[in-house]
């Protein structure tokens, strides 16, 4: 085998190509920002109207990103959207993650927390399909599974790498609205555990992306929730109120107690099933 180059190996240890990564994606975000801000010419550009141009922009150019350089990173190079499995975990993140919402919701509506007063408002539908599922699922998971989650994984582990991912995640949610730690502490639990389970189990990230975009667009779209923190209008006008640890006080459902159960179990269960595949990877300095 033929001695790779010492700048080689630098950039192929596990931190520093996560590094690389994380900045590679911040790269492709500010081209696609300044793309759509020279775009969309004069009166047209409106917050909507940037924002919708944004993402059309940016998901092409960081998956182009994802495939031709990140993919290329590393001592064992890998794509994670490459998958022939890709239409089926797809889909099957997409089920996942609205049944898991709907049964939160249908919970709160037997505790009393959640009700519904009319019916809401779908003109903004194919804007917040984009703004708080396509995009957040792609870019999200694409930094914290395909990136960090990969490569701490690598480095230390993967306890070391679920315990960190899912502390990013929440922590990356404190400067939404209504944010709180309980908030932060509720998407780092339910949400990071189960996400980064659902990419070991399946080395892909189109189960995590199911069911990331899923669960962004059932609980905001269809049930009227705001989505981490960010008001909505869904397909039906309904209300939290009462117990702010069942509601999870303006953030949402998903900061409440309930959701934290119900996500917490499920993702623990995706992570006993990625055990039992012999998916739990040990830290480099473990492997012979």
């Amino acid at each position: 085998m033929k001695q790779r180059s010492l700048w080689r190996r630098i950039v192929d240890f596990p931190l520093v190509s996560m590094v690389i990564g994380v900045l590679v994606i911040l790269i492709g975000l500010t081209v696609a920002g300044a793309i759509a801000k020279f775009a969309i010419p004069g009166k047209a550009a409106g917050p909507v109207n940037y924002l919708t141009g944004f993402y059309l922009v940016a998901m092409p150019i960081l998956v182009l990103l994802y495939v031709f350089v990140i993919a290329k990173l590393g001592r064992h190079p890998r794509n994670d959207l490459r998958d022939p499995k890709a239409v089926q975990r797809g889909v099957a993140g997409l089920a996942a993650g609205g049944l898991l919402f709907s049964v939160v919701v249908a919970v709160a509506a037997a505790l009393g927390v959640y009700r519904i007063v009319g019916p809401g408002d779908t003109s903004g539908m194919v804007a917040a399909l984009l703004g708080s599922a396509l995009f957040p699922a792609l870019s999200e998971e694409m930094l914290f599974r395909g990136v960090l989650f990969r490569w701490l994984e690598e480095f230390g582990g993967s306890w070391l790498a679920l315990f960190l991912t899912s502390a990013f995640f929440g922590a990356s949610h404190l400067l939404n609205p209504n944010a709180s730690s309980i908030a932060a502490i509720g998407i780092a639990v339910e949400a990071g555990v189960m996400l980064g389970a659902a990419y070991m189990l399946t080395r892909s990230l189109w189960l995590p992306m199911g069911i990331h975009a899923a669960w962004n667009f059932t609980q905001g779209e269809i049930y009227d929730i705001p989505v981490s923190g960010m008001p909505v209008h869904g397909v039906v006008d309904a209300r939290l109120c009462c117990n702010p640890l069942l509601t999870g006080n303006g953030f949402g459902l998903e900061a409440s107690l309930i959701a934290m159960v119900i996500a917490t179990l499920f993702g623990l269960w995706l992570l006993w099933l990625a055990i039992r595949r012999g998916e739990l990877k040990r830290p480099m300095w473990m492997q012979g």
